[in-house]
């Protein structure tokens, strides 16, 4: 009888069907993660195993446990990093404008020290991160550690999940085959690589805006705001009120943030998908009301889960005034 695989243990666990199966505990989550990224499970393992917890939904213990793994393999400068804001966008089917590269890059302009992180995205051009930042005359680190460097020098950095964990990118491109997304969007949207007190985390669907607030207090995320964000990204919808899931020192919660603008669904769905459009916008070449909300509504969120406001009406006021005093000519 031929020797049973290390991985196979974990499929059994989550696998035996409704009586026998259980969740993995977060060190045993961890364990799986590291034979993942270590490449000792055999694909069709990888395959089954993504698949048995999108079927059944991961745990925060499972999350947080593979997050853990991840970034055992980051390669963290050796030297203290101080990062203000860890923002993920990993929406690698996001159809809305990303207006929120703009917000990242005000609370920057005003001191606030962000790493943006994520994917490539797909060759159809959804995930649009990266092109709206080129159209600013920007380019992701080349690693974490000038990632730190350049957040030293303009605060702000974006830096390719290909780039700092190439293992866990890879896995990202099994959805083609499995036709559905995997925990590995959850995992990488809690990764935060260089530590940051501060987190903004938006999801795609509500419930898991509560899976995330789970997984920042397991992992001690001093603080945290997670949202319904427009594909699931950082971004809010300035037509619709927002539930925010919050962390705060090791107590969660909830509470309603109230539209930014009166309903008017049409001009905010009707904005066409451009980057050079983004760029003209940050310069002041087009007026857009509603992308503007959706911008100064989502840096309030950030002001908010930095603790430099009391409430979403004083939010919102000094994330409106950041805009109109906002460096039009960028370097």
């Amino acid at each position: 009888m031929s020797q049973m695989h290390e991985f196979s243990s974990i499929l059994r666990t989550i696998g035996r069907g409704p009586n026998l199966s259980r969740a993995l505990s977060r060190d045993e989550a961890r364990t799986a993660m590291r034979l993942i990224l270590g490449g000792r499970a055999e694909p069709a393992q990888i395959g089954a195993f993504l698949l048995l917890l999108r079927y059944r939904g991961e745990t925060a213990a499972e999350l947080a446990g593979m997050v853990a793994a991840a970034r055992e393999t980051l390669a963290v400068p050796d030297a203290p990093v101080r990062v203000d804001l860890d923002w993920p966008s990993y929406a690698d089917r996001h159809r809305q404008q990303p207006w929120f590269v703009l917000a990242a890059l005000l609370l920057a302009e005003n001191g606030v020290k962000v790493l943006m992180h994520g994917i490539a995205g797909a060759a159809d051009g959804h995930a649009p991160t990266r092109p709206v930042l080129a159209a600013l005359g920007m380019a992701p680190s080349a690693s974490l550690a000038a990632a730190a460097t350049d957040i030293a020098r303009h605060n702000f950095a974006y830096v390719g999940l290909e780039t700092i964990c190439p293992p866990l990118h890879a896995l990202f491109d099994m959805r083609p085959v499995l036709g559905v997304r995997t925990a590995v969007n959850s995992l990488a949207r809690a990764l935060n690589p260089l530590g940051a007190a501060h987190q903004l985390q938006g999801v795609f669907h509500p419930p898991y805006r509560v899976l995330h607030q789970e997984v920042a207090l397991l992992e001690s995320q001093p603080r945290a705001a997670i949202f319904k964000g427009g594909g699931g990204e950082v971004q809010r919808n300035p037509l619709k009120p927002c539930r925010v899931a919050w962390v705060r020192d090791g107590v969660a919660g909830e509470e309603d943030w109230p539209a930014v603008l009166p309903d008017d669904s049409y001009a905010w769905r009707e904005e066409p998908r451009d980057p050079a459009r983004v760029a003209a916008l940050w310069r002041g070449d087009i007026d857009l009301p509603a992308p503007v909300a959706a911008i100064t509504g989502t840096i309030a969120l950030g002001l908010a889960v930095l603790g430099r406001v009391g409430d979403p009406v004083e939010a919102q006021a000094m994330a409106e005034a950041m805009w109109r005093n906002r460096a039009k000519a960028r370097d």
